[in-house]
């Protein structure tokens, strides 16, 4: 039995403003903007690459606008990704990696897969994670963002 995650729910104050940052400045694809009547909207959107979407909008989810942390975005090339997101305006820190003796400034020198990290924040303050995975073999994994 396969178990696929399909959709992710984030919760935002102002979809629009939202939607703008998704579509605009990460690249996310936008696959549905449907509305029924004043109280529901949902906004799809897909990363480049990814058979997983988040869906934006109103009436759609209970939870506090912010509240979502820690979703995570695999990338081929971390660096790359980080100057990328950087260039299209978004606040993205700097990358890190863990050693024995905790936490380094930079990218692994080694490129060990799922060992290298940065993080940024949506305009509402949903977390996320830029994670490096498959360094090298971007065939597999497709390129950072499109």
């Amino acid at each position: 039995m396969d178990y696929k995650l399909e959709l992710v729910l984030l919760p935002v104050a102002d979809v629009d403003r939202a939607k703008a940052f998704y579509s605009e400045q990460l690249g996310f694809a936008v696959q549905v903007d449907h509305r029924a009547g004043e109280d529901f909207r949902v906004v799809q959107l897909n990363p480049p690459g990814s058979a997983c979407s988040i869906s934006i909008g109103t009436g759609i989810t209970s939870a506090e606008p912010g509240s979502v942390v820690g979703l995570h975005l695999v990338v081929g090339d971390l660096q790359a990704a980080v100057a990328e997101l950087a260039g299209r305006g978004v606040p993205v820190s700097q990358p890190r990696h863990l050693t024995g003796e905790g936490w380094q400034p930079g990218v692994d020198p080694g490129h060990r897969d799922h060992n290298s990290f940065a993080d940024f924040t949506d305009p509402d303050g949903n977390g996320w994670v830029l994670q490096e995975v498959g360094y090298g073999r971007r065939a597999a994994y497709g390129m950072a963002f499109g």
